[in-house]
């Protein structure tokens, strides 16, 4: 082959590598460089925490569960915050970069997490706000009504003390972590509960963390004294149980103690008085309305069958919300609401240890 004849060749190659790389770029033009095709049917679930029992246990199997039986050929992409904002932000942008179309996140920091869903959107990826209502443009909300949490664990903590339920009451408020919007919709349950009927006498966040309740319960009984308080809310059982150990260190006995997730230790609590109530929100519905409506996104369906309600982030942004209906659970309920769905066994709840407890229970 002669000089011409091969510049002619690789001329007419490069022209036609040329057009190919052109029409590749054409087909994904509107994506990044790492974001997948637009046929991907990947769903992203985030959650915020490993601390909470519930995430681990039954959050994620559940919600896999049910985009499975929803869509067979879709894939569940996992990843848990571990309680760092930072991290579930790069989480949420490694997401995207995989290409899944729908992101389920449960915010640590609804506010920190802002600006991450708004790149994701912008990526077009739709964003379901579960169990915590993230600021941003998110599609949609999937949790209770928390309100009602905070005034179920509020009327559970005034029945509990019934006759002593009087203004001179001293109660102790610990309240979950101000970052998370949930926490001050417990809190204002909880206070339209209680005010005028009971004084709170001592009200600090425990940031979602034991170690902080036991703290901030070791001040209040420093600050009110240990025969002064009637009885304990806290906006979650991780807190309770720090808040049981710190009464029980303090020789206080006898007072109710609220919760909610229904944790097993919190159930065995209750089951052995340590603890009054806690706030069952029900787990299932709960991961079967998120997946049905991450489904729904997915595949370019309507959602208004399933968020019947709206609910405005803290950015402003009206979102599109399902509420589900919470029950507070004291030992007189505890097989109706946890038993019956088989959300524990008497076996996981009856150990040794609370075996005599459960008898006397009539769970055995």
């Amino acid at each position: 082959m002669n000089a011409t004849m091969r510049r002619v060749v690789i001329g007419a190659t490069a022209v036609s590598m040329a057009l190919s790389i052109a029409a590749c770029g054409k087909a994904g033009d509107d994506k990044d460089a790492g974001s997948s095709n637009s046929d991907s049917k990947s769903i992203a679930l985030l959650l915020p925490d490993s601390v909470t029992a519930r995430y681990e246990k039954f959050d994620k199997p559940l919600f896999t569960a049910k985009v499975k039986e929803l869509c067979s050929d879709c894939d569940v992409e996992y990843a848990n915050a571990a309680a760092d904002a930072a991290k579930q932000a790069q989480q949420v942008s490694s997401m995207v970069t995989k290409g899944v179309k729908v992101i389920v996140i449960s915010a640590q920091d609804s506010a920190a997490i802002k600006s991450s869903i708004k790149a994701a959107v912008a990526k077009g990826v739709k964003v379901v706000a579960y169990d915590r209502l993230a600021q941003g443009p998110v599609s949609a909300y999937v949790s209770f009504d928390n309100v009602k949490v905070g005034e179920l664990q509020g009327q559970s903590l005034l029945d509990a003390l019934g006759a002593k339920a009087t203004p001179a009451a001293k109660v102790v408020m610990i309240n979950g972590d101000d970052q998370d919007p949930n926490a001050a919709q417990f809190k204002e349950g909880a206070h339209k509960a209680l005010d005028g009927k009971v004084t709170i006498a001592y009200e600090q966040s425990g940031l979602w963390k034991d170690t902080v309740a036991a703290e901030k319960m070791s001040a209040a009984i420093t600050q009110i004294g240990a025969k002064n308080i009637a009885g304990v809310y806290s906006a979650n059982d991780g807190m309770a149980g720090g808040i049981a150990n710190t009464l029980k260190g303090a020789g206080i006995g006898n007072i109710p103690l609220t919760g909610q997730d229904a944790e097993l230790a919190a159930v065995q609590r209750i089951v052995a008085g340590t603890q009054f109530s806690t706030v069952f929100k029900a787990f299932k519905p709960e991961a079967d309305a998120a997946a049905q409506m991450a489904v729904n996104l997915l595949q370019g369906k309507d959602i208004k069958s399933l968020a019947t309600t709206e609910q405005t982030s803290g950015s402003g942004d009206k979102v599109p919300s399902q509420l589900l209906t919470p029950v507070s659970v004291t030992k007189a309920n505890i097989k109706d609401a946890l038993l019956k769905d088989k959300v524990y066994t008497v076996s996981e709840i009856c150990t040794a240890q609370y075996a005599a407890a459960c008898k006397a229970a009539g769970l055995q």
